[in-house]
């Protein structure tokens, strides 16, 4: 996986240089997904084990470090379109793929906030973008053309799905994993037309304590 060139001036970097590299991308990555992309190039330096110059000589600043973390991220969601528009099922395609954006962003802070910010400063994630939202509007007009979606859904519908349930799912993570499928469940029910089947739930709401959990976790 490459994230980012590994030529400076038309050179190859030294193997030490490259390992820096590495290493800088490897501690950003785990900080981005833990923690978000809040965080300082001192932070990614500390985490790498590496001086904060080194940070600075590979990457002049965080957005170009965010760029090179998650552009292999967005990419990924590309791939995840493509391989739902090749679903026979117009509607488990469109779910599938709802699902997996869901699911990616569940795991990894910073990719929801990457995926729902401005892409300013992130020319390759933007790049990326671009060719995904086509895809999107593909696997929503083929679900409607089935009359299996709603047709006054608009992409743009999507986009608020994933945010509200990425929102839970960050919400939920201290005290269940998987809870925010639930609420995916439930959301895509409401994307589906009239006359169709619902779909079982199949994960367990939040308890009580559970929620009481989770909002002494959010405070924190």
């Amino acid at each position: 996986m490459s994230f980012v060139s590994t030529v400076t001036g038309g050179r190859p970097l030294r193997a030490d240089a490259e390992r820096n590299r590495r290493k800088i991308l490897a501690a950003a990555a785990e900080l981005f997904a833990l923690r978000g992309i809040d965080i300082t190039l001192d932070d990614v330096a500390k985490q790498a084990k590496v001086g904060v110059g080194t940070v600075y000589r590979r990457f002049s600043c965080k957005q170009e470090l965010v760029d090179g973390v998650f552009e292999q991220h967005m990419a990924d969601m590309e791939a995840g379109a493509a391989d739902a528009l090749e679903v026979d099922d117009p509607w488990q395609g469109l779910a599938n793929f709802i699902a997996f954006t869901c699911e990616e962003m569940a795991k990894n802070r910073g990719l929801g906030e990457v995926f729902f910010g401005c892409d300013e400063g992130r020319e390759q994630i933007a790049c990326v973008r671009e060719r995904v939202e086509p895809l999107v509007g593909k696997l929503l007009a083929r679900a409607q053309d089935a009359g299996v979606v709603r047709p006054d859904v608009d992409a743009n519908d999507l986009l608020a799905v994933g945010k509200m349930v990425e929102a839970f799912a960050e919400f939920a993570a201290p005290v269940a994993q998987d809870a925010w499928r639930r609420y995916l469940e439930l959301v895509l029910d409401g994307l589906r037309a009239e006359g169709t089947a619902r779909t079982p739930l199949t994960v367990p709401p939040l308890t009580a304590e559970q929620i009481a959990a989770a909002k002494i976790a959010a405070r924190g």
